[in-house]
């Protein structure tokens, strides 16, 4: 079996505090002072029932819950603070322990700049067979996020037809958003269980994993907590990532925004571990502000860029994983709003080590895919990756024997020194070092550069095929959701 290289960001020597301790335990005090006297929507029996069990205040007519502080601090302890996320092959398991950036695809987007005519349109299963084979052979996406939407499938068996479409076509792990009701949760865990080989090898190393967005403000989706309570019974890591957004969904300052959705977010991971205590949970998040001018969702912005470092420090203080938005520009082309959105929030994000950010490869603010921007934003990942490994200094490195070999006046272009270091040293795809005279030949520019790579990958690469046999078990499992 061949080796296959992903890249991650580990053992940094770049970091970043933005908020302090007592900035922290203002924003946890403020959340709970939240939960317990505002509360929370949980529009499903099944969790009405177990924050009933547990003695919170239920009000069955709003579907508003109360929780006392303790309750929810003491079911966040029952969370474990690092597992893997497992791949169909298992030398692509990516580790979630506050020491690794992984890298997935952005999700669930509607529209998509096709990767032959350039011509934007509807998002459909094939969409995702192509984004799935070219991310399987790029090495800066870690994991996939499910990237669009199939819209020409089923709507009630829409999740499990992209997640067995990515299944097929790459060996990576699959995180989904798109599980939001229970008839789909229970066939995606019946197809996670087959990958897996059995419910024990599943807990052991999930191939599969789920994303539930809150309704915002304050509010949750009921067939999303349904869904996530069947993953957690299953070992299934479940995160719910809030989008609260400065002014509209959320306080138009930025500490009260982190504490509405602080609030949303630790209330159902908390449901998740009184129903299945050290259930695999992580926190999730893509804070951003609403354009004062507008109201609209910016997806960019200096807002943007300190949620992403600040979310990080609250999930290390609650003691989970975190899966941080990043990456999700608002600009409509691959153009220099997105190289500078997507870098500051990628950075932002990257040197307070969230576990996964998501996600390369979107414009307009996660509603379009293109292949020009999914190449160009893993280009920004591979700089970061390389700033965040610092500058080793040690007796190879201090380079004495070279320099006391070229002297003053010299070079060190033949140096044995060089020839062993030179390819250490970050050689970029897209970023344009030509000549003047040679850029004004031609007229090229990165998104053509991005592209070409892209379409090259779709026409050479051949993923490790999907097991046929288990392919046809996919097939009968999503049909008979779609026959219900």
């Amino acid at each position: 079996m061949s080796h296959k290289k992903i890249k991650t960001i580990s053992d940094p020597k770049l970091k970043l505090e933005i908020l302090s301790k007592q900035d922290v335990q203002k924003i946890h005090e403020a959340t709970l002072h939240i939960i317990e006297n505002v509360g929370v929507r949980f529009p499903s029996k099944r969790a009405l029932q177990i924050w009933e069990d547990v003695g919170a205040d239920v009000n069955p007519e709003k579907r508003i819950v109360k929780v006392k502080p303790h309750l929810i601090e003491d079911a966040l302890k029952q969370a474990p603070p690092a597992y893997i996320l497992g791949a169909r092959d298992p030398q692509q398991n990516l580790s979630l322990d506050g020491n690794h950036v992984n890298l997935g695809t952005d999700g669930c987007g509607v529209e998509i700049i096709d990767i032959h005519t350039g011509v934007k349109r509807t998002t459909e299963l094939q969409d995702v067979r192509d984004i799935a084979r070219i991310a399987d052979a790029t090495e800066e996406v870690a994991f996939h996020w499910v990237p669009v939407s199939a819209q020409d499938t089923p709507v009630e068996a829409r999740g499990l037809h992209e997640i067995k479409a990515v299944w097929e076509n790459s060996t990576k792990h699959v995180q989904s958003e798109s599980i939001y009701n229970a008839d789909e949760a229970k066939a995606s865990m019946e197809m996670a269980i087959i990958l897996a080989g059995s419910k024990e090898e599943l807990r052991k190393r999930p191939v599969l994993s789920l994303m539930q967005c809150t309704a915002p403000p304050l509010g949750h989706d009921g067939g999303s907590l349904d869904a996530a309570l069947i993953a957690a019974e299953h070992g299934v890591p479940t995160g719910f990532m809030t989008m609260t957004a400065c002014m509209t969904t959320g306080p138009a300052t930025m500490a009260g925004t982190l504490a509405v959705g602080n609030a949303e977010v630790i209330a159902a991971t908390a449901l998740l571990q009184l129903a299945y205590p050290g259930a695999p949970v992580f926190y999730a998040a893509a804070q951003t502000a609403s354009d004062p001018r507008t109201g609209v969702y910016t997806g960019g912005g200096p807002e943007d860029f300190l949620f992403g470092a600040a979310t990080n420090i609250l999930s290390d203080f609650y003691n989970i994983p975190l899966s941080m938005g990043s990456f999700a520009t608002g600009a409509k082309e691959p153009n220099w709003q997105a190289g500078l959105e997507g870098s500051l929030s990628t950075f932002m994000a990257s040197v307070v080590m969230s576990d996964m950010l998501l996600g390369c490869g979107f414009l307009h603010g996660s509603r379009i895919w293109s292949y020009a921007e999914m190449m160009m934003d893993c280009e920004i990942f591979s700089i970061i990756e390389k700033m965040m490994h610092g500058i080793e200094v040690n007796e190879e490195t201090l380079a004495l024997d070279a320099v006391a070999a070229v002297g003053p006046g010299g070079h060190y272009l033949a140096q044995k020194h060089t020839i062993k270091h030179m390819r250490e040293l970050f050689l970029p795809q897209f970023l344009d070092r030509r000549p003047y005279s040679k850029w004004e030949e031609t007229g090229e520019d990165a998104r053509e550069w991005a592209v070409q790579k892209a379409r090259k990958i779709l026409k050479e690469h051949k993923p490790d095929l999907l097991d046929e046999k288990i392919s046809k078990e996919f097939d009968r499992i999503i049909k008979s959701v779609e026959k219900k």
